[in-house]
């Protein structure tokens, strides 16, 4: 990676991650995907009180398929209870495949327990704060999200990845995706509108032009 693509990705980093800070909720919801620091940060949470109970959505998605042998929330679970997350604590949801069926799934699973999810204390990558934030408004309204993430640099981010068999430009490629879905699915209707400012989206261009563009939506 190039000192101009390290300072690019950065922008973008830094915008997708909204910085909310935790607090008490009703349930911890973590959603699956290549990153395996996501379960330690839930059960970490739990571990700070901030909720009686840990979610783990996730199937096979689009950056875990052929990767992972089991699903996404099943691998996270073990991670979690490994890391001292008690049992009795965990609920999986374990068919969704991107991130509309994750929140709506979830949102299914716990009301068929009886669960309360008022507040939802949402974990994920840290650039995939505000995509979740934006889909969660659509998806799911009443209740209030908070969401929060691994807290790692892009580096420990990347080395974490490539722990388990992504490449940097891989990790590279699947921000530029999700700026690309921050918008194209603000159009769509399945986030509400999260305008990208003026920097991030050159910072977007650039990587775009440096041929970044492997898991950027097909038009």
């Amino acid at each position: 990676m190039t000192d101009a693509v390290r300072e690019d990705l950065q922008t973008l980093w830094d915008w997708m991650g909204m910085g909310m800070t935790p607090g008490p909720a009703d349930v911890i919801a973590a959603y699956g995907c290549y990153d395996e620091q996501i379960p330690l940060r839930a059960a970490e949470l739990h571990r700070a009180g901030y909720a009686p109970w840990v979610v783990f959505s996730g199937g096979l998605g689009r950056n875990t398929e052929g990767i992972f042998r089991s699903s996404e929330a099943e691998r996270f679970a073990a991670i979690a209870v490994k890391a001292g997350l008690p049992e009795a604590s965990l609920i999986l949801e374990d068919k969704s495949t991107n991130s509309a069926e994750n929140l709506l799934f979830t949102q299914a699973l716990l009301a068929e327990r009886g669960i309360p999810a008022r507040h939802v204390l949402a974990v994920h990558k840290p650039y995939m704060e505000r995509r979740l934030y934006a889909a969660a408004a659509v998806y799911w309204p009443q209740a209030r999200f908070t969401v929060t993430s691994p807290q790692v640099t892009v580096e420990e981010h990347i080395r974490a990845a490539q722990a388990v068999g992504m490449t940097e430009r891989g990790v590279i490629e699947t921000v530029v995706g999700d700026i690309q879905r921050m918008d194209l699915y603000a159009q769509k209707g399945y986030q509400i509108p999260q305008p990208a400012p003026p920097p991030v989206l050159a910072a977007y261009a650039r990587l775009i032009a440096a041929g970044y563009t492997g898991q950027m939506v097909k038009a």
